[in-house]
């Protein structure tokens, strides 16, 4: 399986996930590799680990502000940090349940995690260099990071 393809289910993931949860597209900008350093996490990131033929991350980082409108999107006004945490959550879900779909005889998906701000370091594989997917939504950005081993 490539990595082309692999990379595509989780962008379609997260675009599928706009347009049914907010009703509005988002706009997926250009990958690329982060080649000095990790990627820099937003304000609330949810994280999916896997393993198998290929072990890594699939991670969504978003700006509180984003995720605060998309909630409001959704007619709900509990802005809280528990529920900001929620919905990053629901998103890495929404990953992790494409990725079973897609990849069920290859990779074994982990339940999702959420970290908020500087909770915890992101581990990455050693010697694979992150891709970075950048997301656009509205005014906001976010980005999909999916990082595998070989």
């Amino acid at each position: 399986m490539s990595t082309e393809f692999e990379v595509g289910v989780f962008v379609n993931s997260v675009m599928h996930y706009f347009e049914s949860a907010v009703q509005q597209p988002a706009a997926c900008g250009i990958p690329h590799l982060a080649v000095r350093r990790s990627p820099e996490l937003a304000d609330y990131t949810g994280i999916v680990r896997i393993s198998g033929q290929r072990d890594g991350v699939v991670l969504f980082t978003a700006p509180r502000s984003m995720l605060c409108v998309m909630l409001m999107c959704m007619q709900d006004t509990d802005l809280s940090h528990e529920h900001l945490r929620e919905l990053v959550g629901e998103i890495a879900g929404t990953l992790s349940g494409d990725a079973q779909r897609n990849f069920r005889h290859q990779y074994s998906v982990s339940v999702r995690s959420v970290v908020h701000e500087g909770d915890a370091p992101m581990v990455y594989p050693p010697h694979r260099r992150p891709i970075v997917i950048p997301i656009a939504w509205r005014s906001y950005q976010a980005r999909l990071v999916v990082c595998l081993d070989s």
